[in-house]
């Protein structure tokens, strides 16, 4: 029987992994192989986070309305002055 697919894991799942493997390289003495491996799942679980927002962004421009119609306008995360 093929393996069913399993959802991906939700952006707070990433997110608290992502902050585990920071704490932990953090603490530091670690042995050199452990601290790539870690390196690496870091930067896979920041990818996915990267990946969802800029989904989440997609969808908030595709929601936002001007007038009777609904218009893409880019999300402002912060005063761009």
């Amino acid at each position: 029987m093929p393996e069913e697919a399993k959802a991906p894991p939700s952006f707070e799942q990433c997110l608290s992994e992502l902050e585990a493997v920071v704490k932990e390289l953090e603490s530091g003495d670690l042995p050199l192989e452990r601290a790539l491996a870690l390196f690496e799942q870091g930067t896979g679980l920041s990818g996915a986070c990267r990946k969802q927002l800029d989904e989440a962004e997609t969808r908030v421009e595709q929601l936002i309305r001007r007038g009777n119609r609904v218009e893409a306008e880019p999300l402002r995360m912060h005063d761009e002055s």
